[in-house]
């Protein structure tokens, strides 16, 4: 079966970037000039996906406003002669198909996607989480489908860690069958170093299979007091066979800081009309300080 959904879980307090996420979503955090969740939006429908559904929380209206359409702003560039700009923020209210649904409260990602069970049926749907940026010549979702449509099972996206980091993620228990590509035998959520089974961690972006919903409706909260997706992942893995697979990309933990200020600089970078100044300024920059 074809995946044409995906969901986008945005509901997150966002308190790693207090006081910024005080009183605006961390999804709308700008990478140069654009939102994170903007780049989230593009690569699903880079990747194929139709239809998208945000799962949002209190205070997260600018996440639906950013992707609605902005008469009294488009008026403005019209009257002004900015065609360009006009395009831009047209597009971005005609990106796609978008859907909300609020979490009304933060109970975990597995509660999160749990919310979306109505939006998706008895399909097969992706998720892309907005603290995780990829950059790919092949979109890092597009990657996980073309997987997905070899196995018609769920297929999680996956990066090895260094051991000292284990403990932040869902560590996978898998089996190599391939070049970049694993049969999960179990999953466990931040493992201490010592009880890892392994370096190989989820990423923030999946393929589910819908057998998860009567899953996640019965899973207890777990690590954090919060219902966790890789708890749910790891009974599906028992009904179900599950894949991971070593995406091509280089990938940006934007909800923490270093990781965002990462991406916001090899992002500009390669911005055609700021890429140059800005690695001009950076030399300046380190030669003054060395």
């Amino acid at each position: 079966m074809r995946v044409t959904k995906a969901i986008i879980p945005a509901a997150g307090l966002g308190v790693r970037f207090l006081p910024a996420t005080k009183a605006q979503p961390k999804e709308m955090l700008p990478i140069v000039d654009k939102p994170v969740i903007q780049y989230i939006v593009e690569e699903a429908v880079n990747s194929g996906i139709e239809n998208i559904l945000i799962i949002t929380g209190q205070g997260k209206k600018a996440i639906e406003d950013h992707f609605d359409k902005s008469q009294v702003l488009e008026e403005h560039l019209q009257e002004k002669g900015k065609v360009a700009l006009l395009n831009l923020v047209r597009e971005i209210s005609e990106i796609a198909d978008l859907h909300y649904v609020r979490q009304k409260e933060p109970r975990g990602l597995g509660h999160a996607i749990y919310c979306a069970r109505r939006f998706v049926g008895e399909e097969p749907f992706a998720v892309l989480l907005g603290d995780d940026l990829v950059r790919s010549e092949k979109p890092c979702l597009k990657q996980l489908l073309e997987l997905y449509d070899e196995v018609q099972s769920t297929v999680l996206a996956v990066k090895e860690v260094p051991a000292a980091a284990v403990n932040k993620y869902g560590i996978l228990d898998a089996d190599f069958l391939r070049e970049g590509v694993y049969y999960i035998r179990d999953l466990v959520e931040k493992p201490s170093v010592d009880q890892a089974p392994s370096r190989l961690a989820i990423m923030g972006r999946y393929v589910i299979s819908p057998t998860i919903f009567p899953i996640l409706q019965k899973t207890p909260p777990g690590q954090g007091g919060e219902i966790q997706l890789t708890d749910a992942l790891r009974v599906l893995s028992k009904e179900e066979p599950l894949y991971g697979i070593n995406f091509e990309g280089r990938r940006y933990d934007v909800g923490d800081k270093l990781g965002y200020l990462m991406a916001t600089v090899e992002f500009a970078l390669d911005y055609p009309d700021l890429g140059k100044d800005f690695q001009s300024y950076l030399k300046q920059l380190v030669n003054t300080m060395g």
